[in-house]
């Protein structure tokens, strides 16, 4: 309706104007505005009503069909044409775009599954935070797997970001949920992941020649039923938060391994860190996404301190909420890298 108000209101006032001002060449607004949230179809439309309005306002000022009137007609043709092309090309890249999304927004679905919100006597909630606001895929990564009564758990950020890591992503969770099944001792599931990455780089040294500069942090956590405590293994990922009895502190390992994929593991390359998880303890899993966030002034997310800050209530959910609200409040903008977040709380057996 507005273009086609423009195109009245402008062919009245070029009838009831002095014949010396021509406002004609004005017409070629509605088109334009047309373009600019309508399809090809009505963008012509407005485009041949204004050729339309140009003609007849000449006519009705008496003036007919002049050498400078086919010009303009001419010219506003033109212009009308190069904006509906122009608006046909938008919605095709749109089109594509939004296929292209659809894809890696299934590829994520399919490669980071969503956590149980129970599992064992474990309460889980998760979150993932991309960089880029219309990204579906990054390198960060997590899973959880049930073995032997025992709740198993992945969280890692593969080098790189967007489609690129998808391969890298697949065949480590792959090599992960296989690893779990087999009930496999957390060295030797590590051993296993390290063998899995460090050797598909190194095949694909040859046609990728970053490949052999990649690798992928990850952090290994056992946790199993009716026991207060969790089993770590880090292999250069950051450490875990622990919130008990209202305080926090992080579960620094004692000798954290080397990122998968650097070199072939080996039999004491990975060390298992036995920490209290009791009862209502909730314990924070992150990538460097959330650390290295900055402020616009450089200063980094203080997670432990603003974790001490939520104060523990409302369960693992309402903490990952509280953090991702907390860090894009803190970073007054789009994050530098993907962040995710995983809060596990320890459930009573009375709870299952």
């Amino acid at each position: 309706m507005i273009p086609l108000g423009l195109i009245i209101v402008i062919v009245i006032a070029d009838v009831f104007t002095d014949k010396s001002s021509q406002l004609g060449p004005l017409l070629i607004v509605a088109p334009a505005v047309t373009a600019s949230f309508a399809g090809p179809r009505l963008t012509g439309l407005m485009g041949a009503l204004a050729v339309a309005g140009q003609i007849l306002s000449a006519l009705a000022e008496g003036t007919g069909i002049t050498a400078g009137l086919q010009i303009q007609v001419v010219g506003l043709a033109v212009v009308s044409g190069f904006l509906v092309a122009l608006r046909a090309v938008r919605d095709l890249r749109e089109r594509q775009l939004a296929q292209t999304r659809s894809i890696a927004a299934a590829a994520q679905e399919v490669l980071i599954r969503p956590l149980p919100k129970r599992c064992g006597s474990l309460r889980i909630a998760t979150d993932y935070i991309a960089a880029e606001l219309e990204a579906r895929v990054g390198g960060d990564l997590y899973a959880a797997a049930r073995a032997d009564r025992a709740t198993r758990v992945i969280i890692g950020d593969v080098r790189g970001k967007g489609l690129l890591v998808i391969k890298d992503t697949s065949l480590l969770l792959g090599a992960f949920h296989g690893s779990a099944y087999r009930n496999l001792s957390l060295p030797h599931m590590a051993i296993h992941l390290g063998n899995a990455m460090y050797w598909s780089w190194a095949g694909a040294a040859d046609d990728d020649p970053e490949a052999g500069e990649s690798f992928v942090t990850v952090l290994l956590l056992d946790f199993p039923d009716h026991v207060g405590h969790v089993e770590t293994i880090s292999c250069g990922h950051p450490p875990p938060l622990l919130m008990h009895d209202g305080e926090v502190s992080a579960l620094d390992a004692r000798s954290p391994g080397l990122p998968l994929g650097i070199t072939v593991p080996s039999e004491d390359q990975y060390v298992v860190d036995t920490f209290p998880f009791e009862v209502g303890d909730v314990l924070l899993l992150y990538t460097d996404g959330v650390i290295e966030s900055a402020s616009p002034n450089g200063t980094f997310y203080p997670l432990t301190k603003r974790m001490a800050a939520w104060g523990g209530t409302g369960g693992p959910e309402h903490l990952v909420r509280f953090v991702h609200e907390d860090l894009l409040r803190h970073a007054q903008g789009p994050l530098g890298d993907d962040a995710a977040l995983i809060a596990i709380q320890r459930l009573p057996e009375r709870a299952e």
